[in-house]
């Protein structure tokens, strides 16, 4: 552009001289013509002088023109650098100067600046909450992975949404309207219905933009803990209802007795009976209560080679004359001696549970079969059939969880604490193995339980699953 500039001078520098030549040949024509000549001859030549100087001030304003160029470029940060100053003392050389400072100090602010957001934009992307920013026209600015993930957004870019549009919950859009309103912080818990429903406690702050007030959102996932919440009151709950069956027989029979049934003979000892039984009942709940807490705790116990056929003859023997008072037949099948590592009183125990339930809820002449094999995988498998009631598909997924009955009368009326099998699933687990059962109503149940053999046990990550089938 400076270059153009400088032509057009030169050109009309060189349109005045010749105009002058013209004027002065016309005004001299009249005179000598050897002296028209001379004077011509001067003037032409202190034209072409003038026009050679005039060139190199043109040369020399271009090159400081560009100078100037390059220092205005690195005011906006672009690649092209000032180069050395010509003469740094004259007015084009000081603005110069004055210009490639201030385009240096520009430049490291506005370094600083994109380091210090794409930090903080780092720092929102990597968050576990999920973020949201919105402008002044509620329309979305930024979101970041954790909350795309949460509400399954599946495009390409959010930029520009409407907020009702990006997320579809009036209390959450008209609560971000009043903090964008009043300038006051806000809190709102809420649930989202994504591919997976989830909780959320969302804390809206006004934040000034250009264009005015927006709101930042942190999106606290709260589903965890509120369903930690329900399992605690329900376990509470379930806990209370437990303990209070047993003292009211108790306290019942306790108050019979002190009102005079002390007297009567007849019935005094099935009184006291009575109460010892739910005093044994007690006595269960808490002990079972005790082995949940220690499994749940996860505090490592130290492993034994443990013969699974012994530990599972040792529960046999257990419920041996249980099977015979209820005219049940304990069938021993395959019995292959092989071991596992793990907690001897443990895996006996969980053992011992599921043979109980197995003749607690057969049928008269009933039987249980019993069964340990080696897959083809290394690993061991106990089978534990039966020829029971069976268990109802839609209670198959949660007989492992503590005080579930799928029969809660009968249930109560054949014994137990309701936390057998919830004891087995953590049994199972902490020896790195699977429980998993298949059932069919009238027809009998059967649970096999699959463990890693000694060789091959190790401390290695493992992720428990229950499996649930049904024929």
């Amino acid at each position: 552009m400076g270059s153009s500039l400088f032509r057009r001078l030169i050109a009309a520098a060189f349109a005045l001289v010749v105009l002058t030549l013209l004027a002065i040949n016309y005004v001299l024509a009249p005179i000598d013509p050897s002296l028209r000549t001379a004077v011509l001859a001067i003037a032409l030549f202190s034209a072409l002088l003038a026009l050679a100087v005039g060139l190199a001030v043109s040369r020399a304003l271009t090159s400081r023109v560009r100078g100037l160029k390059r220092a205005a470029e690195g005011l906006l940060g672009a690649e092209a650098q000032p180069g050395v100053l010509s003469d740094p003392h004259d007015d084009l050389g000081s603005l110069e100067q004055s210009l490639t400072g201030v385009g240096q100090e520009l430049r490291g602010l506005v370094s600083n600046l994109r380091f210090e957001s794409a930090r903080r934009e780092a720092i929102l992307s990597g968050m576990a909450e999920g973020v949201l920013a919105v402008g002044p026209d509620l329309k979305v600015t930024f979101c970041n992975q954790a909350l795309l993930a949460a509400i399954g957004f599946r495009g390409s870019r959010y930029e520009g949404f409407g907020l009702l549009q990006f997320l579809r919950d009036p209390a959450l859009y008209e609560m971000i309207r009043s903090v964008r309103a009043t300038g006051e912080p806000r809190t709102l818990r809420f649930h989202l219905s994504a591919d997976t429903p989830r909780t959320f406690e969302a804390q809206a702050t006004p934040v000034a933009m250009p264009a005015g007030r927006g709101v930042i959102a942190i999106f606290h996932d709260i589903t965890d803990l509120e369903r930690l919440e329900q399992v605690r009151k329900d376990f509470v709950a379930n806990v209370s209802h437990e303990l209070r069956t047993p003292l009211a027989g108790i306290i019942g029979y306790a108050d019979t007795l002190l009102d005079g049934a002390l007297d009567d003979t007849a019935n005094r000892r099935k009184f006291v009976e009575i109460i010892r039984n739910n005093a044994v009942r007690l006595g269960s709940i808490a002990a079972d209560l005790l082995v949940l807490s220690e499994l749940e705790s996860g505090a490592d116990q130290e492993a034994d080679m443990v013969s699974v056929r012994a530990a599972l003859e040792s529960g046999l023997l257990t419920v041996d004359s249980e099977a015979r008072e209820r005219h049940v037949h304990l069938i021993r099948e395959e019995m292959q001696d092989v071991c596992v590592a793990g907690s001897r009183l443990r895996l006996e125990q969980a053992f011992l549970n599921l043979l109980a339930n197995a003749i607690k809820f057969n049928r008269p002449e009933g039987e249980v079969r019993v069964r340990v094999t080696q897959n083809d995988d290394g690993r061991i498998a106990v089978m534990i059939s039966d020829t029971g009631v069976g268990i109802p598909s839609q209670d198959l997924p949660r007989i492992f969880e503590r005080f579930y009955r799928v029969d809660k009368a009968r249930s109560r009326q054949v014994g137990g604490t309701g936390l057998g099998l919830s004891i087995v699933k953590h049994v199972i687990e902490r020896m790195n193995g699977t429980v998993t059962v298949d059932s069919q109503v009238g027809k009998g149940t059967t649970f096999q339980v699959l463990l890693p053999a000694a060789a091959r046990a190790g401390r290695a990550p493992f992720e428990p699953a229950i499996r649930v089938t049904q024929s």
